[in-house]
């Protein structure tokens, strides 16, 4: 019996995904010597590359060139990719079951945590989420709306790298994203905002902040804004000092040293302020007539915990922060996929090493695996996901040879995708969008035009089939 992996057999695989973690696994199955793999990549979207195309900011265009390495991996005989093609409208579990060997969960984590408090349903009261989405065009936060012209001070929860790119592209002069991918819309708004204060909010102390030195940095060298922090709150306690000596990367010592340097300037006379606040955490959001009005804030001391990892602790003291809009960007979270374990406490799909599980804690479900966010939690950066996926590709291997695989038919999926009138949207298709956008974007003078909306976008793909990519 001719094994799978072979040339006369090659490996079937079902990629749900398209971004980081996707391409990665797929170019770690692909670079694996003497295995023939045929991998077929599924995207609700019309267009690929996941958090790189919505979740960059449009003014770093520099990490977006990472998509090079995809394309390179696209490029594969052995790749093709299903755009527009939706789990649970257009296939289902059973139907990748039918036509895989293996199905790779890179799915990510497509909606964020909560703060959990009262006021949170208040008119202003947003997401990180909805605009990062909404200013990168990604047709799920099209259509959000954010005051920003009647907001002179945003509170912003959180104080992660999600957070500082909130915080740079409601600061910075939108004439320096006018040339970029932004979406039109966003553009627009950004235009006529009244934004002049960001109140940076941050549970822990400077030497724990979530944010990389470069993120902070290059807020600080916009010519129009001052990053303000309280001398205060820039002074260590004990143990944070003890920790930041012993143990501490090198990167949160440069960003101590950045938080105490900037502590030492007084407010400065640039017209635009990020207050970066530290040891504070969001209790209450007060509200009139519906709209938020502000923050209620509780105090706290850091304490060492049973490993003697310094954590806050609240304590009785509070504060009230004015503000007009707030942004809440403290993670983001997976959603549950239908006929896919789920693990609700973690927002993960259950697994062990990358095999999912049926339950957390539970048995291993045969020729199913997880990658990226979906697989461990939204963490690291973008490069993360490539040592992640080449783990989990090590155990579809280790599978393999022991042939714990899915029995799929020998038809392909293309045929079920016509048969259900699936307007899917192939690599080549993508290609032709892609040479559209760019060349859009030239006359535009921009890098890139993009639009927001699905059914735009399957129009324009129609459009362009035909012609040469």
């Amino acid at each position: 019996m001719t094994r799978p992996g072979s040339e006369a057999l090659p490996l079937r695989v079902a990629v749900i995904g398209s971004g980081p973690s996707a391409f990665y696994a797929a170019e770690a199955l692909f670079k694996t010597a003497g295995l023939h793999v045929r991998l077929d990549m599924f995207d609700r979207l019309p267009v690929p590359f996941g958090l790189v195309r919505g979740g960059v900011a449009p003014d770093h265009q520099n990490i977006k060139s990472v998509v090079k390495v995809y394309q390179k991996v696209a490029e594969h005989p052995g790749f093709r990719f299903f755009g527009n093609t939706k789990l649970g409208r257009d296939l289902l579990v059973q139907d990748l079951a039918a036509h895989y060997h293996q199905i790779v969960w890179a799915v990510g984590a497509e909606t964020d945590n909560k703060l959990g408090i009262p006021g949170e349903e208040h008119g202003g009261v947003h997401s990180a989420t909805e605009f990062v989405g909404w200013y990168n065009a990604h047709p799920d936060f099209r259509n959000r709306t954010f005051d920003l012209a009647n907001a002179t001070r945003v509170a912003l929860v959180g104080n992660g790298n999600v957070a500082m790119d909130v915080a740079r592209i409601l600061l910075r002069d939108p004439a320096g994203l006018q040339d970029t991918d932004i979406a039109d819309h966003a553009l627009a708004q950004l235009r006529a905002s009244k934004v002049r204060e960001v109140v940076l909010l941050g549970r822990r102390g400077p030497a724990q902040a979530a944010f990389s030195p470069k993120e902070i940095e290059e807020i600080a060298e916009l010519p129009d804004v001052d990053v303000v922090v309280s001398p205060d709150e820039a002074t260590l306690d004990p143990l944070s000092a003890k920790w930041l000596q012993q143990e501490a990367p090198r990167s949160a010592q440069r960003n101590v040293k950045f938080v105490q340097e900037q502590a030492h300037k007084v407010a400065g006379t640039r017209p635009k302020k990020l207050h970066c606040r530290f040891l504070v955490t969001p209790v209450e959001l007060t509200g009139k007539s519906g709209h938020v009005t502000g923050v209620r804030l509780q105090h706290a001391v850091l304490e060492a915990d049973a490993s003697g990892t310094p954590r806050p602790k609240n304590i009785d003291r509070y504060e009230d922060v004015a503000a007009q809009l707030v942004f809440e960007a403290i993670g983001y979270r997976g959603v549950p996929l239908p006929g896919v374990p789920f693990d609700q406490s973690k927002g993960i799909i259950p697994n062990a090493d990358g095999r999912v599980l049926d339950a957390p804690g539970g048995k291993v479900v045969t020729g199913h695996y997880v990658v990226g966010w979906s697989k461990r939690g939204p963490t690291g950066l973008i490069g993360t996901n490539s040592p992640d996926s080449k783990a989990t590709v090590e155990v579809m291997k280790q599978d393999l040879e022991t042939g714990s695989l899915l029995t799929p038919g020998k038809d392909d999926v293309v045929e079920a995708l016509r048969t259900r009138k699936i307007d899917f949207v192939s690599w080549q298709d993508w290609q032709r969008l892609d040479a559209w956008e760019q060349g859009e974007g030239k006359v535009r003078g921009k890098v890139r035009h993009k639009m927001a909306a699905v059914d735009e976008l399957m129009t324009a793909i129609r459009e362009l089939r035909g012609q040469p990519s």
